[in-house]
């Protein structure tokens, strides 16, 4: 009795839609009182969805007439509804449209209405919705997790043009001034390991333009083969003021090599490239598998922040620096921060449970239970101040190549260097002041302005990297102002704002 007075209301509230108030939210169930800016969208969605009921209905009893009246009175309000959202996005035809249907709703109700046959089709129509949500869901994941770890064409074009430029300069004009910095301890170091020339400008830059004292920094920059030349032709034709910059190519350093480096002699294993990429699992059904496509796991240069005393022999300390981060306040207070005798100053990701070590590491296994908290507190990579003279007394990256030797079969961790980061400062990391790291930009939309704005460094760690289409809008700005835009090279690559 209930749901028949429901529709009857409903049906009721189409005939007069064209009066002072054109319809409430969901005229098919009890919250039929709520006056909203979509209301009229939403009561054509239900029509549509009561309309499609009947459909079926007619069809098995074999209604042809009013299962083709239907059918006309449901595509003319598709089309009317098209993509909508609000009142104000309807055309003009809309209250004619929803009045026509509610006259045929209502002589299918009258010649057609079964509760339980109508309960039945709609139950139906939720389950194959819910399913196909499902199914779009794990679309959409592939499809974020796709455009993330794809290289616009815009930074690919970037690369290559400066590429051409730098190997077309004679050598004396390929050298940075200041070098006799690089190993000056009293200076303000910082690593950069990136093969995005884009992202690693806008680090430099945004460092510089926030420093009170911009020629005490030193930028120890290393890329790939690849983007080598690329990297330091945009460094020669944006100078970074007074600071100093060289860049490195990973590739020429004989010392990192799989006799040394026990990740490097697994990254070159068959086994370990079939890990990585999956080519035969499904990609769609498995997006979740996609994660472990991303280059970065198969590239040296992100497991160089282990071998930091190894690449800068000649320095005390060094705050290292991921690509995707933006710098808004000077950093020379890191340096002056007591470490306490441990070696790397981070900011805790850790608040109640979440992002702490069980999130990252296979306590099932005995080796990580008998040594490692659970309950222990995560930090961030991306801004870390290392102490290198502690780490070398202390025999760091010893530790890392224990602990990587023990997984080669991936029994402690799965992939990516926080996990390995996590086991190797264990107990040897003191925890930042919050604002000087805001992480979340890249997949958090609920990140604060304010503690966006008071941050020294923000990081748009996630998927949604700001130089990408998929980037968050609200957050880009804070990025792209440190772009120069009015490049030539940006320009004829359509790198636009």
């Amino acid at each position: 009795k209930v749901t028949v007075k429901l529709e009857n209301a409903a049906i009721e509230r189409s005939k007069a839609v064209d009066s002072a108030v054109l319809g409430k939210y969901n005229l098919w169930r009890r919250e039929n009182e709520n006056v909203n800016s979509d209301s009229t969208v939403r009561l054509m969605r239900d029509q549509i969805i009561m309309s499609k009921v009947y459909v079926s209905i007619a069809k098995s009893k074999n209604k042809l007439d009013l299962q083709q009246e239907l059918q006309i009175r449901l595509k003319e309000i598709q089309q009317a509804l098209g993509e909508s959202t609000a009142d104000s996005g309807l055309p003009h035809s809309a209250s004619e449209k929803i009045k026509e249907m509610g006259k045929v709703l209502s002589k299918a109700r009258e010649q057609l209405f079964d509760c339980k046959l109508v309960t039945g089709k709609l139950r139906a129509m939720l389950q194959t919705s819910e399913e196909q949500v499902r199914r779009l869901k794990k679309q959409s994941m592939f499809l974020s997790q796709l455009a993330a770890k794809t290289i616009p064409y815009s930074i690919h074009c970037l690369s290559l043009r400066l590429t051409i430029q730098y190997y077309l300069l004679p050598q004396e004009k390929r050298k940075f001034p200041r070098s006799e910095n690089l190993e000056n301890p009293n200076l303000y170091h910082y690593a950069l390991f990136s093969d995005n020339v884009l992202a690693a400008s806008v680090v430099v830059n945004s460092t510089i333009m926030n420093a009170k004292d911009p020629s005490k920094h030193v930028f120890h920059l290393v890329t790939n083969k690849l983007n080598f030349g690329a990297m330091n032709m945009w460094f020669l034709l944006n100078p970074p003021g007074k600071a100093t910059i060289h860049v490195e190519n990973v590739d020429e350093f004989k010392w990192l090599n799989s006799s040394y480096s026990p990740v490097l002699r697994q990254l070159e294993t068959a086994s370990m490239k079939e890990y990585y990429f999956k080519a035969d699992h499904p990609t769609v059904s498995g997006s979740s598998n996609l994660k472990y496509r991303n280059p970065k796991y198969l590239s040296m240069l992100n497991h160089l922040r282990f071998y930091l005393p190894q690449v800068y022999p000649k320095l005390d300390k060094i705050l290292f620096l991921d690509d995707d981060i933006v710098v808004q306040k000077d950093l020379t207070g890191l340096w002056s921060v007591d470490l306490h005798g441990k070696v790397n100053g981070a900011v805790e990701t850790c608040g109640q449970s979440f992002h702490r070590f069980d999130k990252y590491l296979n306590f099932s296994n005995h080796h990580i239970s008998r040594n490692f908290d659970p309950n222990a507190c995560g930090w961030a990579y991306g801004m870390n101040m290392f102490d290198l003279k502690v780490w070398k007394k202390k025999d760091i990256t010893g530790i890392y190549h224990k602990w990587q030797n023990m997984n080669e079969d991936r029994a402690l961790w799965k992939l990516g260097t926080l996990p390995p980061g996590l086991i190797t400062f264990y107990g040897l990391t003191h925890p930042l002041e919050k604002s000087w790291h805001v992480l979340g930009l890249g997949y958090n939309p609920s990140v604060h302005k304010k503690e966006i704005e008071h941050a020294a460094v923000i990081h748009y760690n996630g998927n949604m990297k700001p130089w990408l289409d998929l980037a968050m809008t609200k957050y880009r700005p804070y990025w792209t102002k440190y772009v120069k835009y009015d490049h030539y090279y940006l320009r004829s690559c359509n790198l636009s704002e």
